[in-house]
Parts: C-alpha cells; structure tokens; sequence
C-alpha cells in the first residue's frame, strides 16, 4: 500500500470491516520478529559465554519492567484511541495520539536517568556477583539509557495498530530486526573492521535499531490518522484525556508490573540453584515465548475489536468475539506445545553445549503443558477488560493470584519441596489458571459493559 493510499484511507474513513485474521496475523509476525531478536541476541551472546546470557537476562528484567512502565501511556492511549475510532471522533483520537506521546518521552527520559545512573545498584539488589554482574551493568547501561525510545516506539506502534494498520508496524519490526542482526554481527564479533565489543555491541545494536524504527513509525502516523496531527496537540495537555488514558494505563501498567516483580524474585529464588539454573532459565524463556506468541498476537488483536465495538454501542459482539478468539489462542498454544515437547532438548541445545543446563531446560519445558495453555486463556482476557474499559479488574485479581498465590507457591517448591527450576514453572502456572478462570467468570458476566470511555453523549453529538 503507498503513502497516498495510506493517507487517502484514512481521511475518508473508509475503513475494512474488522477482522481478527487481517488484524492478527501481521502483530503475530511483529511479535515472532521481535522475539527473535531478543533471542538471535542470546545466540550470539552464548557464543561469548553463558553468563553473559544470564547477565543479559538479568538486565532485561529490569528492562521489561520499564517498558511496562511506558505501557501506562502507550496502551492506555491506544486503548482510549480504539473507543474514540470507534464513535467517529478523529479529532480527539489525534488529540490523545500526540499526548500520548509527549507523556511517554517524558516518562522515558525519567527512567533513562535512573538507568544511567543507578542501574548497578540495581543489580546488585539482585544477587548477581563476577562475570554476570559486569556483563549486566554493561548492557544495561547503554540499552536503559535509551529506553526513551523504546517509549516514544511504543506509543506510536500501538496507535498505529489501533487505526488497523497492524500490516505496517510489523514492517517496521522486520526492518529494526535486518539492522539488528546486520549489527550484532559487526558489533559482537568485531566483524567488517568493526571493534570487537561484546554484550556492549548487543546493546549499541539495539538501540540504533529503535532509532529508526522510531522515525520511521513517526513517518507512518502523519499519513493513516483521520484528522492531521497538529504541532500544538503535543504541548496541549487535556486533564479529560490523560485521566481517560490513566483510567487505563495505570491499572494495565501496575498489574504487568506486579508480574514481571514477581519474575524478578522467582530470579532472585533461582540464583540459589546456581549458575546452570540461571542460564536454563533463561534459555527456557526464549524458547517459551514462542509458545504463546499466537495467544499474544490473538489477544491484541481482539483489544483492537473490543475497543472498536465498544466505543460503537455494540457490546454484543464485542461479548461474542472474546469467546471466539480464546479457542483460536488455546488451539494454537497446544499446537506449539506439541512442537516444543518434541523437540524440547533440541531447542534448548542451540543455545549451550552444556549437558547440564540442556537437561534443567528440556525439563522445564514439559511443565510448560500446565503453563502455557492457562496462559493462553488468560491473556484473551485480560486483554478484552482492558478493551472494554475494565482494566482495574485484572489489577485486583492480580495481586491476590500472583503475590498472594505464586510468590508464595515458589518459595515452598524451590526451598522446602526442592523441585528446583520446576517448581518456579509450576508456581507461575497456578496464576495463570486462577486468573484464567476468573477473568473468564467476569467476561460473562457483561459487568465490564459500564465501563465504556466514550460517554452517549460524545457518540450522540458525532451521530448529529
């Protein structure tokens, strides 16, 4: 599609109907892509050494968080955007666009600060000691010194999915992986009279790659909003819509981050197995993002349907949809399990050599039968709660099913039953069922339905 056809498109409104397939499967290919550069970066770095993947790992953890954090403006606004789509109100879904991103490079540049300054006491908050501390203090020096464009990146890919150009943003992601790896490989390796850094030249990658990525979603936005984005929409701060987008955001935000907290202390518990269990671990994630990779990109793109129905006054097929799109995600969730069983010891070989931490991370894997299919439900709805304006719910059962529940599960697995790295799976997979069950019991109840952002009366004065 040219830019012309983009910008013709959009300005008129004539929008496809929605359609999960045509909004999942690019944000499917989006996601795998930037799995995959998260896990070509564990490949490469395996090659250096194994506590240089768990030096890595351990600084993503703190890197997740913070791109949750960004997550309060960046889903919150995409949200209230999608409601706003919805009733035909273009001119305040631009209105939130720009907010959304001048909030998140403010929050951005905040959090790089900390980075930079207090990112090796942050580690060593962790219990990471020698090799792992030094590899962890280098990449998250330079990769969380520039998390503020991950923020900016995050706002505008979200928006742009929301308007249903999913197709788009996961060009942008194959193109950020291609520079990546391009990269990495100069960088890590000292390749192509390159200097040979490391951890440092994953890290230098990374961030050049969001550089562009970034400008080129700013290139994409000016040619798919409705109503032409203004300069002083982004200095223009509206109390009515950054409460609408909080309303969101901070529960969304407060509940993935009490999620990846709880990682983070399960990582804590894991240091205690030492350093072959810090590697399985994380080569064991790698490996399980994909498994619900196809959950993730279904769940996102039935947010986008939610939210759309909902601002629209169609609540009924918002209600029907969700129950359409958890079987899609739990048939294919049981399709990768399959693969991923098989091949288990395999998969996890092409990370390391070592036997030992081949046999922790095949045998974690199995547990993912139990792990991975709650999880499947789960995210199909959650992600519809927060759609539907709903999004406190998932926060509240959140703090009873993931603290409450698994931290406490973890602890007597790991230190009193000594299941080892299982019994982290299993702690993290009873949350997962408890709040798939639960969030399934709140969707049919339709209670969700009073949470709408659009009011009648904005739908109402658009229809007139």
């Amino acid at each position: 599609m040219t830019a012309n056809a983009v910008n013709s498109k959009a300005v008129n409104g004539k929008e496809k109907p929605l359609s999960l397939f045509h909004l999942s499967w690019p944000i499917f290919l989006e996601i795998f892509l930037f799995m995959i550069m998260g896990t070509i970066d564990t490949m490469m770095l395996s090659d250096i050494s194994d506590n240089a993947v768990s030096g890595v790992g351990a600084a993503n953890q703190f890197m997740h968080i913070a791109i949750l954090i960004l997550e309060v403006i960046g889903n919150g606004a995409a949200i209230v955007v999608a409601q706003f789509l919805g009733s035909k109100l273009f001119y305040e879904a631009s209105r939130i666009t720009a907010l959304a991103v001048t909030l998140n490079t403010i929050i951005g540049l905040i959090l790089s600060v900390a980075f930079i300054f207090f990112g090796e006491h942050l580690l060593i908050i962790l219990n990471l000691q020698g090799e792992v501390l030094v590899h962890a203090q280098k990449y998250l020096a330079i990769v969380g010194g520039g998390i503020f464009l991950q923020a900016i990146i995050n706002s505008l890919s979200a928006i742009v999915r929301v308007h249903g150009f999913t197709k788009q943003a996961m060009f942008v992601a194959l193109g950020m992986n291609i520079i990546h790896i391009i990269a990495n490989y100069a960088l890590i390796y000292g390749n192509w009279g390159m200097p040979k850094l490391g951890v440092a030249g994953a890290a230098i990658s990374t961030v050049g790659s969001r550089v562009l990525a970034m400008i080129v979603f700013f290139w994409i936005l000016y040619r798919i909003v409705h109503t032409k984005i203004e300069w002083k929409f982004y200095i223009s701060l509206s109390k009515e819509y950054v409460t609408k987008i909080l309303k969101i955001g901070l529960p969304s935000a407060f509940e993935q981050v009490m999620y990846q907290g709880c990682q983070i202390v399960f990582l804590f518990y894991v240091t205690f197995l030492g350093e072959a269990s810090l590697a399985a671990r994380q080569y064991a994630n790698n490996i399980s993002m994909f498994i619900f990779l196809f959950a993730m990109a279904v769940g996102m793109g039935t947010s986008i349907m939610v939210g759309r129905y909902v601002g629209a006054r169609k609540p009924d097929l918002a209600y029907k949809q969700v129950f359409k799109s958890t079987r899609y995600a739990f048939i294919g969730t049981c399709i990768m399990l399959v693969f991923v069983v098989i091949f288990r010891e395999k998969l996890v070989s092409i990370f390391t050599d070592n036997p030992e931490v081949i046999e922790l991370g095949a045998n974690v894997l199995l547990f993912g039968i139990i792990l991975e299919t709650g999880r499947s439900i789960n995210i199909i709805c959650v992600n519809a709660l927060r759609a539907s304006g709903n999004a406190s719910f998932p926060l509240y059962v959140g703090f009873f099913t993931m603290i409450l529940l698994s931290l406490s599960l973890g602890y007597l697995f790991v230190f009193h039953l000594n299941l080892g790295l299982v019994g982290v799976w299993l702690a993290i997979a009873a949350d997962e069922w408890a709040r798939a069950f639960i969030m399934l019991i709140r969707w049919k109840s339709r209670k969700w339905e009073k949470h709408a952002l659009v009011s009648k009366e904005e739908t109402t004065t658009v229809a007139h």
